[in-house]
């Protein structure tokens, strides 16, 4: 682990580069101390996309898993959840997003990268991206990412991509139904301001380094 943080700090300077077990990730989220072993083998078993990165907010295999049971048993208190993944290959924040309740995030396969920064960093509507920090979550480790955690699409740091379990409340992520004043609200309980470098993505709202992990 310190051999790849001394890696991405190198090659990422001005991008602080922290392992979640670093006390810096409290304000952030917390670790997660459960036996997730069948959700990293439901993961290594997904097929890697051709191209780019893919995500499923509900993936059979995963919530076939009696991890999938005890996640909503034991870390949503018997609230329904939702077991999927977001996979394949970026190196760009590009966006954050933010939920009303908290992720459970799990590394599979290779370490990967999240780009995190909170909603306490907003100054009206508005992110500067040197708020921004990562954190390196390694194969095996599983985190709780707080409601107030802006989040998005890991990013890689091998040529192999990446693996990331995604579980939240039931229902998030996917499409809207009704109307909403709001335009940042793309997706159920899904909350994105995009990069003004990438407008087409979302409302642009972070302006500053459109980060790039480089490896």
């Amino acid at each position: 682990m310190q051999a790849l943080l001394d890696t991405l700090r190198a090659k990422n300077p001005g991008l602080p580069v922290y392992s979640v077990n670093d006390p810096e990730f409290k304000f952030y989220g917390r670790k997660v101390d459960m036996d997730f072993s069948d959700f990293t083998a439901a993961l290594e078993a997904l097929p890697m996309p051709e191209a780019g990165s893919a995500y499923s907010p509900s993936i059979e295999s995963l919530e076939n898993c009696p991890s999938a049971a005890a996640v909503s048993r034991v870390l949503y208190g018997e609230m329904p959840t939702e077991a999927g993944c977001c996979w394949g290959y970026n190196s760009r924040m590009n966006a954050l997003e933010w939920h009303q309740g908290s992720e459970i995030n799990l590394a599979a396969g290779e370490p990967l990268v999240l780009l995190l920064a909170t909603l306490f960093d907003l100054e009206d509507g508005r992110l500067d991206a040197g708020k921004v920090k990562a954190f390196v979550l390694t194969p095996g480790e599983a985190i709780e990412v707080y409601g107030t955690t802006l989040h998005y699409c890991p990013c890689q740091v091998s040529d192999k991509g990446f693996k990331c379990l995604v579980c939240l409340p039931k229902g998030t992520n996917t499409d809207l139904t009704l109307p909403h004043e709001d335009k940042r609200l793309t997706a159920n309980n899904k909350w994105l301001l995009a990069h003004e470098d990438c407008p087409e993505t979302g409302v642009p709202a972070i302006y500053g380094e459109n980060w790039e992990v480089k490896y």
